[in-house]
């Protein structure tokens, strides 16, 4: 496994909207491994190879990661800020972020310190509110560099621990990178389909950039492509887990934005059943991936699944995937797009 390139696609910034150094990442490695590479006005990538038939299937993979957008700064210097994506408040206590202006800045995430909080204070649930931004510069030098509007990200290295990796934004980058890698699996091999396997910006905030390219590209299949909530922690019931790591992929069958289609939940299974590819039931009741707007922004509709990597301590800086579940993704999606020529459309 390629654990290099995974950790610099974990570690480049790319709040939504501002996924341009993403882009480049995903643009070199399309080098070589596809027919065409396009970008939308939207800032889309799409990496088409062609296939034997008229119909075409389209991957959604989303470059963008939770970040946030700087919206004041004050009179000491101290940046008030925005969120792009969803945020627990909580996990922003003491980490450090990078603020993308003029040059790149190192800011901490800072609140009032435990020590002059009145008893009340101390038992209230933090407020995104309560948090400023830091970068120990002078106001001078902080308005110079930094404008309203300019892009936030967290900032934690990649490591590996045990069987598992772990850093900020395997949110969804380790779907790039399973696009990616898929990608070289299918290099020279003769499709059944078109293939679309496009690297959609603006996710976390709306799932827009798969909406505009569904609406260009019109698929007749589709497939999502996104991590998810691994619970498999101490105080979860077995029915709360969704996934547990080292389990194997997910089969998405639904999510608070999509009930995938039957057919193609029952294709996958019958694929990663006889490929040998471990896999698992993913049903979610809380949060949406690029899987909605493959499914429903082009006319008609299409026959859309998706393919999920489990994923410990989502929407943080710790966020933990297990290689064997990664490698698994890779193969049943490369496995599927192979095979969509057995694909039976009948319900």
């Amino acid at each position: 496994m390629n654990k290099e390139l995974l950790a610099e696609l974990c570690k480049v910034p790319g709040a939504p909207g501002f996924e341009e150094r993403v882009r480049k990442v995903v643009l070199r490695e399309l080098e070589g491994i596809c027919d065409e590479v396009t970008i939308d006005k939207m800032g889309n990538v799409y990496a088409i190879r062609k296939g034997t038939s008229d119909q075409s299937v389209m991957i959604g993979a989303h470059m963008d990661e939770i970040g946030f957008m700087v919206t004041h700064i004050d009179d000491k210097g101290f940046i008030r800020f925005t969120t792009l994506g969803g945020f627990d408040p909580k996990t922003l206590t003491a980490q450090r972020v990078i603020i993308h202006g003029k040059e790149d800045i190192i800011g901490v995430m800072a609140s009032k310190p435990i020590h002059v909080m009145t008893p009340d204070e101390r038992n209230k649930v933090a407020k995104l509110s309560d948090y400023f931004i830091d970068t120990g510069l002078p106001a001078e030098k902080v308005k110079e560099l930094v404008a309203i509007g300019d892009p936030v990200t967290r900032e934690r290295e990649f490591i590996q621990m045990g069987e598992c990796f772990n850093c900020k934004s395997l949110d969804n980058r380790l779907a790039v990178f399973i696009a990616i890698e898929v990608l070289k699996v299918l290099k020279g091999k003769t499709l059944p389909n078109d293939v679309y396997m496009v690297f959609t910006v603006q996710e976390e905030v709306g799932i827009r950039g798969a909406n505009v390219a569904s609406l260009n590209i019109k698929p007749h299949f589709g497939f999502g492509l996104d991590t998810t909530i691994a619970f498999d922690l101490p105080g979860a019931a077995a029915h709360e887990q969704i996934t547990k790591l080292g389990e194997g992929t997910a089969i998405k069958i639904m999510d608070a934005s999509t009930i995938c289609d039957t057919r193609m939940v029952r294709f996958m299974k019958e694929v990663a059943e006889r490929n040998t590819i471990k896999w698992q039931p993913e049903i979610l009741t809380a949060g949406g991936t690029d899987t909605a707007g493959i499914q429903r922004m082009s006319p008609g509709g299409s026959i859309a699944g998706a393919v999920s990597i489990p994923t410990r301590h989502l929407h943080q800086v710790i966020e933990m995937a297990h290689k064997d579940d990664i490698q698994a993704s890779i193969d049943l999606l490369a496995a599927c797009l192979l095979e969509l020529d057995q694909f039976n459309e009948q319900f």
